[in-house]
């Protein structure tokens, strides 16, 4: 980058993806702003020695400036080094600019133990929820547990039928779905997701699975209950149960226990 190319890049002035930093006395500003460009997936830029008016100011760059660059850089979980560029652009009167390019990234990253996210020309705290969600979507990935082919062995005989289609009628009476054209049972769990390549998925056995053959394989399908006559669970224990079952039997079981 030259310091005609700075120049025409901070005349557009800060955004979502260009934040303008005075000086690295403001380096953890500016590298909370670097994590939460990271968080958005999308490429942006962060300048150091640029007034928040978009004057060129420049500072004195020296190696020890860059370590300081690098060290908080290095506070990123996870770690950054791919997706972050770092360039010292030379102006007048030997000061200097320094430039980190972000490139645009799928992985949820945190800085100094906090996730940041850019809302227009501003960076903030990223909501918990947003966080766990962000980062549940990206652990999950294509590779889901519950989207992966079910045993062999296991047949839409081996479903509730019933239930699923109790289920199938009450979304469409309250609207959550549209009335399909063909209510056979195959085709409903093709149009749900719970029959990709021809295959039953685990999603399908967890919810609507019976056949008590599967008890041995689907370990989590169950629920353990316990009763107790006050707060000491060791001497008022009175009862308790274990079922195991489909999703919507457990619940039932459980609210009638």
């Amino acid at each position: 980058m030259t310091i005609e190319e700075l120049g025409m890049l901070v005349a557009q002035g800060e955004s979502e993806h260009l934040e303008f930093k005075r000086s690295t006395g403001s380096l953890s500003d500016g590298i909370k702003t670097v994590c939460a460009m990271l968080n958005a997936a999308v490429p942006g830029v962060v300048l150091f020695g640029v007034s928040d008016r978009g004057d060129l100011v420049g500072q004195d760059v020296s190696t020890r400036t860059l370590e300081d660059v690098a060290n908080e850089l290095r506070k990123m979980e996870p770690p950054c080094a791919h997706a972050v560029e770092q360039r010292v652009i030379e102006l007048t009167g030997a000061r200097s600019a320094i430039v980190l390019l972000v490139r645009g990234d799928c992985e949820v990253y945190t800085f100094d133990g906090g996730p940041y996210q850019r809302v227009g020309p501003t960076t903030g705290v990223m909501p918990r929820w947003t966080y766990g969600q962000r980062l549940m979507e990206r652990l999950h990935g294509t590779r889901r547990w519950e989207l992966e082919p079910a045993l062999d062995r296991v047949t839409i005989a081996d479903l509730d039928e019933e239930e699923f289609l109790v289920t199938v009628d009450s979304a469409m009476r309250l609207g959550r779905m549209e009335r399909p054209r063909n209510l056979d049972t195959e085709a409903l769990l093709r149009g749900l997701g719970l029959i990709l390549a021809d295959r039953l998925v685990n999603a399908a056995v967890i919810l609507y699975g019976k056949s008590r053959w599967m008890e041995g394989y689907y370990p989590q399908m169950a629920i353990r209950l316990g009763r107790f006559g006050g707060i000491n669970r060791l001497a008022d224990f009175i009862d308790n149960r274990q079922y195991w079952g489909h999703a919507f039997s457990l619940l039932r079981q459980a609210e009638v226990f």
